[in-house]
């Protein structure tokens, strides 16, 4: 059995004109339901609230005030949710709606209830329905576009593969609207060429581009989960793709999986500073997977207490690592360059002799 999050964007479900797209909406529910039937699991990561909102209120586009975007989500979210539910019953299925903040994912009591949520809401058969929660949500802490939400899903329920629908077949060697543009089948590793590839803007009623679809494959394909970039338009191709066939654009995951932890600490919460490292830490951290001494610390940034998530950067100021310090800035800048039997005699306490042990670091 595999457990597939489906991410649908509101290019595909959605228009401001013309509110949902509910052929198209009724397409997929049903695509969807002959795949569950066989036995697979799947969570809904979907838009289309704001554009639903939009057609309602009588605008055209997103809003730029983030007020009345959020009106917006508030007004479209429950035809969202009802036109799912609507189709979905006539498959005999159910859906329940889950709506989230990047505070929700960075809080980690938050995030295991959420998970636990999840898996119960799965357990029962019952399709959860994740979006971001507009109508609260401001710019500090949206997700940025459903994508990267997608892919906060995928690890959080430890997902099987993701798939991101597109207006498009997949990812293409250039604009799919010119001449000579070739569908990548495959993409054995997101490279900075093959981030070339992904540009321009996303839709009138969305935030997302196909650099965005690249970057939350990225970091699902981090967590070792494979994705699919595919065409949501196309009836059908969701059962050619849990059947095995080639769909839209193949994104290999690492061959180590990362635990649910490990995904949070590295892509759920946001690091509150920094530490620059000497070769020898880096190397430590890298290559031997050892844990972080104050040692290897040259500089430190920011303000952070106990507790809080930091990236460590190389002297070039390269991310290489980030994780949960067992010490302040205050303290980590008493202690940097310190062996550890130093760190008492330098505060007056020790806490660790790690400054960051490793079981709380994911090297990025």
């Amino acid at each position: 059995m595999k457990r597939l999050v489906i991410k649908i964007g509101s290019n595909i479900l959605a228009s401001a004109e013309q509110g949902l797209n509910t052929r198209r909406l009724r397409t997929i529910t049903k695509d969807i339901s002959e795949i569950l039937d066989r036995g697979h699991e799947v969570v809904l990561v979907s838009s289309g609230a704001v554009a639903a909102g939009l057609k309602k209120l009588g605008l055209k586009g997103t809003p730029h005030d983030i007020k009345l975007k959020q009106a917006a989500a508030a007004i479209g979210q429950s035809s969202l949710m009802w036109a799912y539910e609507h189709n979905f019953v006539k498959f005999r299925k159910k859906v329940a709606q889950v709506l989230l903040t990047r505070e929700d994912i960075a809080n980690r009591i938050r995030y295991i209830n959420a998970k636990n949520t999840l898996t119960t809401l799965i357990s029962y058969g019952v399709i959860p329905l994740i979006n971001e929660n507009d109508p609260v949500a401001v710019d500090e802490i949206k997700f940025g576009d459903n994508d990267m939400l997608a892919a906060l899903a995928a690890g959080l329920v430890e997902a099987d593969m993701l798939v991101i629908m597109s207006d498009v077949d997949g990812l293409y060697t250039k604009n799919p609207t010119r001449k000579g543009a070739d569908l990548l089948r495959s993409v054995p590793r997101i490279t900075s060429d093959i981030e070339k590839l992904a540009g321009g803007k996303g839709s009138a009623v969305g935030t997302g581009g196909m650099y965005s679809k690249l970057l939350a494959a990225k970091q699902a394909i981090d967590h070792g989960i494979p994705v699919v970039i595919m065409n949501g338009r196309k009836a059908g191709l969701l059962a050619k793709l849990v059947d095995g066939k080639k769909v839209g654009t193949y994104f290999e995951p690492k061959k180590q999986r990362m635990s649910s932890k490990k995904g949070w600490i590295a892509y759920g919460v946001r690091a509150k500073g920094a530490i620059y490292l000497d070769d020898g830490a880096v190397n430590a951290l890298i290559k031997m997977g050892r844990s972080l001494l104050p040692s290897g610390i040259s500089k430190v940034e920011g303000n952070f207490e106990v507790g809080d998530y930091i990236k460590c950067l190389d002297r070039g100021g390269k991310k290489i690592a980030k994780g949960l310090t067992n010490y302040s800035s205050i303290d980590l800048e008493k202690i940097r360059g310190k062996k550890t039997s130093e760190i008492e005699k330098a505060l007056g306490y020790k806490y660790s002799d790690e400054v960051i042990h490793r079981d709380n670091l994911v090297v990025v």
